[in-house]
């Protein structure tokens, strides 16, 4: 067992080992006969020394019960240095005293991690060169915008180059003498440092000032500016994923807080633009939403909760990433706000799936009315729209809706019609208007089938077409059409108006002319399909241009034209009002 002993350091009482006082006192006495004999000089520099060891050895004893033992006393010198290293003149004093400052001693380069921005190698070299730091700090940098090498040289330097970390090493990096007057004045700098921070608060020294120790190998410099590197690189690094984390918890809060308004709007739109006399063109309802057991009010409802709550926790999940005072939700919240989510995904999981059953089958109605046509009658097939119904400019087959009012009824208005031309043996011509929808068994689909709105007319040889159908507003979304099918006798003459252009679908022709082709021209009904009678031989297939490449006859108001070519001669023969001519 040692014996501890109280002593007092620069007035902090520390209890001490037998042994530690005794290396202590060994420590104190060396340096008092490195010292100058002149009182004045030597009790002021042997007090600041004293206060620094009781300020460095109170960091370190956290417990008043505490005691300091050989390795704390070991560890105090080898950050103040040995006696030896005081290097001392004969004359040390100036004026009174009588004593003259040690020569200036050499420079020598060190990173002043005092004065650091990253490393203390521009301020290093500030000092070697005798210069101010900013300038050195711009020269790097200029370095590295014009060569691109700064960089490299930097983190070289950083880790070959020794941190003056002793009052020597400092003394050494500013070019001053390394003597007792110089330590003192460092020492006390350094203990008013501290003791301005301590009246301040401030518990954490940044920078120790340690005394001298001239002996580091590269090694050990080398280990200690890796070890700075990436202590200062992690630094960085957590520097700026603290900053990531903060700008993606802010987008997450404006992510969250834009589709939270949105929603609000939209079940606002929703619910409420029908009353305020907005028609149903601008409230675009899910095709759930249409022809569904449950209400319209209660499926937005389940819309708005299953989709906003999640970003409710989002916008929550936000504001603890850029506060960590921020509350989390308490077990009930989250337990009653994940229950109303279930229940509203539930909802419209019923819904969708009603809907589905609601278009699980296909059903036709078909209608077929005689035509008082007959063969050698001439035609003219036209399609028509209403243009009090329809807000469109253009007549044409689309495939979208659009809602309409009929005696302020609300209506589906569509344009989704298919014409097609075929021949009959009968001797009046016919119309078979088929209509398509689906619906949740065949029953019901066959009755939304023939509940579609569609008519024609036919005045004068002429038959009108509606260019479009309506419908009940609740099948939207049922898959609905109408197929016109018109059957003529053999030898009928057919002209197609200009507005069939869009509504043909694929009607079969001798001279395999494609439907936008079709319209604007004379047709006669064979046993084959409608051949042309004024067509130019432009608009006829590849595939008969080549099966009729030997033979063309064209006949026209002109008269008629018949071209032979039997690959060795070309013959035409061109009947007209001045006769016959052949060449």
């Amino acid at each position: 067992m040692n014996k501890t002993i109280s002593i007092n350091l620069g007035g902090i009482f520390f209890h001490i080992d037998e042994l530690a006082y005794q290396k202590l006192k060994l420590y104190l006495d060396a340096i008092r006969r490195s010292l100058s004999d002149d009182p004045q000089g030597r009790d002021e520099i042997l007090n600041d020394i004293e206060n620094r060891i009781g300020e460095l050895l109170s960091e370190r004893i956290t417990d008043v019960r505490q005691v300091v033992d050989e390795n704390d006393i070991d560890e105090i010198t080898k950050i103040m240095g040995k006696p030896e290293d005081y290097l001392v003149d004969e004359e040390i004093f100036e004026d009174e005293t009588g004593y003259n400052r040690a020569k200036t001693s050499n420079k020598k380069l060190f990173r002043d991690t005092d004065d650091k921005f990253l490393g203390g190698v521009c301020a290093g070299l500030a000092h070697y060169v005798g210069i101010e730091a900013i300038w050195m700090r711009l020269l790097w940098l200029a370095l590295l915008f014009f060569f691109g090498t700064g960089f490299l040289v930097y983190i070289l330097l950083w880790i070959l180059v020794p941190q003056a970390e002793t009052t020597a090493e400092k003394l050494q990096m500013e070019g001053e003498p390394v003597n007792i007057s110089n330590i003192e004045r460092k020492i006390r700098e350094e203990f008013q440092d501290v003791s301005a921070k301590v009246k301040d608060g401030v518990n954490d020294i940044s920078e120790k000032v340690k005394n001298s120790d001239f002996k580091k190998n590269l090694s050990g410099n080398t280990k200690s500016g890796l070890n700075e590197i990436i202590d200062t690189l992690g630094t960085i690094l957590v520097s700026i994923l603290n900053v990531l984390g903060k700008i993606i918890g802010a987008v997450i809060i404006f992510i969250a807080s834009i589709a939270i308004i949105g929603l609000i709007i939209a079940a606002f739109s929703w619910g409420s633009f029908e009353m305020l006399g907005f028609s149903e063109d601008f409230i675009n309802y899910p095709p759930f939403f249409f022809d569904s057991v449950i209400p319209a009010w209660l499926l937005i409802t389940f819309a708005f909760l299953a989709i906003a709550i999640p970003f409710v926790i989002l916008f929550l999940l936000g504001l603890k990433i850029l506060s960590s005072n921020v509350k989390s939700f308490s077990t009930t919240t989250k337990l009653s706000l994940l229950g109303i989510w279930i229940i509203s995904l539930l909802g419209l999981g019923f819904a969708g799936i009603n809907y589905a059953s609601q278009t699980a089958y296909d059903g036709v109605f078909k209608q077929t009315e005689e035509l008082p046509i007959i063969a050698n009658d001439t035609l003219t097939i036209k399609m028509i729209a209403d243009d009090n119904l329809s807000a469109r400019s253009e007549l044409s087959r689309q495939y979208d809706f659009e809602t309409v009012y009929e005696n302020e009824i609300q209506k589906l208005y569509s344009s989704r019609i298919n014409v097609d031309i075929k021949s009959t043996d009968k001797t009046n011509a016919s119309i078979k208007i088929r209509k398509e929808s689906t619906g949740k068994n065949k029953l019901n689909a066959n009755k939304d089938a023939e509940s579609i709105e569609y008519e024609f007319n036919i005045t004068d040889k002429n038959l009108l077409l509606n260019g479009y159908f309506l419908s009940n507003f609740n099948n939207k979304f049922k898959d609905q059409l109408v197929d016109i099918t018109i059957y003529l006798p053999i030898n009928t003459v057919l002209y197609l108006d200009n507005s069939t252009k869009s509504y043909l679908d694929n009607v079969q022709n001798v001279q395999n002319i494609y439907d936008r082709n079709m319209p604007k021209h004379l047709y006669k009904m064979t046993i084959d399909g409608l051949a042309c009678l004024d067509c130019d031989s432009s608009i006829f297939g590849d595939d008969y241009k080549e099966k009729n490449e030997k033979f063309n006859l064209k006949i026209d108001e002109d008269g008629v034209e018949v071209n032979i070519n039997n690959g060795k001669k070309n013959a035409n023969i061109k009947v007209d009002e001045n006769g016959v001519k052949i060449n």
